[in-house]
């Protein structure tokens, strides 16, 4: 178990949903951030204290394809007046740095490489700090294998039902922190 996960105050969980196609019409790297989904967890209890969900109006690609509507529930409608990525990101950071001594968590390093895509096209500096914990990553060192189950396979492996929408930001988030007793070594994986 990784010993540094102890010294934190607080685990932000951070779900990102983005532009997307099934048919090769936005190339992989200029997919843009769409929703912004984040919960804070608590180290002590491993409870949600507070949480966090923002739209973001996509540029390069502004109208959504059927398919990333499809997968993630989030309509055309619901981007229209949707602030723009700098905007959104200005108003999570302001509310996530009221939590002093967190650390930045996400399944895999998606989010990671998605915000730090969309900072340097839109020109501002990426948000989130230097240090992020890889929770499919500590999921797979908890439960001793080699395997990388996603979200949903790892929560039905620990007994967990999914709840929400999967695929959109803040209920994959929620999700996500059912999971941090087993990640973190409170509760085993069998």
């Amino acid at each position: 178990m990784n010993i540094g996960l102890f010294r934190y105050d607080y685990y932000l969980i951070v779900d990102l949903e983005a532009t997307c196609c099934d048919k090769f019409s936005i190339p992989h790297k200029e997919t843009e951030t769409i929703e912004i989904g984040a919960v804070i967890v608590e180290a002590v209890g491993l409870e949600v204290i507070d949480e966090f969900t923002v739209f973001v109006k996509p540029i390069r690609h502004p109208k959504l394809t059927a398919f990333c509507t499809e997968l993630t529930t989030i309509k055309q409608a619901d981007l229209e007046n949707a602030p723009t990525f700098p905007q959104a990101v200005e108003t999570f950071k302001c509310w996530f740095e009221q939590y002093k001594n967190s650390i930045f968590c996400s399944w895999g390093d998606y989010d990671k490489t998605q915000l730090k895509r969309d900072a340097k096209y839109h020109k501002i500096p990426y948000p989130m700090g230097n240090e992020h914990l890889n929770l499919k990553q500590q999921f797979s060192l908890a439960s001793k294998t080699r395997k990388h189950y996603g979200m949903a396979r790892a929560l039905e492996t620990v007994g967990l039902a999914l709840d929400g929408t999967h695929h959109r930001g803040i209920d994959d988030a929620r999700n996500l922190a059912k999971l941090m007793p087993f990640i973190i070594g409170r509760k085993r994986i069998s």
